[in-house]
């Protein structure tokens, strides 16, 4: 049964998280703003920039979507306990990571968060959704394409997974037609020059194509 949980709605239904991951959060704030008029609703800043806790504790106060239901952010790169409890007390309405912790999978779960942990194989996919995860993020899908998805989801179809790396305009339907709730998309959004040139107009434009093509195919249509 699909959660109802409030971070997992939004992204079930919009089917794309957007992952910012920057070594400069100077611009975070018309980032987001950017990206939310794109039509971007599940966001994820990492761990990678230290500074990402307190720009999503910034976020939640400056965003009201992001406290009326119609937007969640979150914490990617999570990869010990202490980094979650970190996650956690930012104020993130989700976390990521690139690996299957149990732990780390367990604490979300004991403070009703949710969350999606990395997972390649078939058998570390299975351990990582019989842990309790809300959705398994596939990492990295960039070598390993649609028809991976399809085939995994062949014999365990209760599975919900999201491909992240390697992501694109060409592709995400593909990933979608094969049966993946959702996706996850960083560097479509981040050109180095937009972000430079403080481009949030072709940050906006670029969310938005992004959003659509998410929504073009409906789940029924898998």
């Amino acid at each position: 049964m699909l959660s109802t949980s409030r971070s997992a709605s939004i992204i079930l239904e919009s089917r794309l998280v957007a992952i910012l991951r920057l070594s400069d959060l100077q611009d975070a704030i018309p980032l987001v703003e950017s990206l939310l008029e794109g039509g971007i609703h599940a966001l994820e800043f990492t761990l990678t920039n230290p500074e990402s806790p307190r720009v999503v504790s910034e976020c939640l106060k400056h965003f009201q979507q992001l406290s009326t239901g119609n937007a969640t952010i979150g914490l990617g790169s999570v990869r010990t306990l202490e980094e979650a409890k970190l996650a956690i007390d930012s104020g993130a309405q989700f976390i990521v990571s690139p690996i299957t912790h149990l732990g780390v999978i367990e604490s979300c779960r004991q403070a009703n968060i949710d969350v999606c942990p990395g997972a390649y194989t078939p058998t570390e996919i299975a351990l990582a959704h019989e842990a309790g995860a809300t959705i398994v993020k596939v990492f990295p899908a960039r070598n390993l394409g649609p028809n991976y998805i399809r085939d995994v989801l062949a014999p365990m179809p209760y599975l919900r997974l999201m491909p992240t790396g390697g992501v694109d305009l060409q592709n995400v339907n593909e990933y979608f037609r094969a049966g993946a709730v959702a996706v996850g998309v960083g560097g479509q959004f981040l050109n180095p020059t937009w972000i430079r040139d403080r481009d949030w107009k072709s940050i906006r434009t670029a969310a938005s194509q992004f959003s659509v093509a998410c929504r073009l195919l409906h789940p029924s249509q898998s």
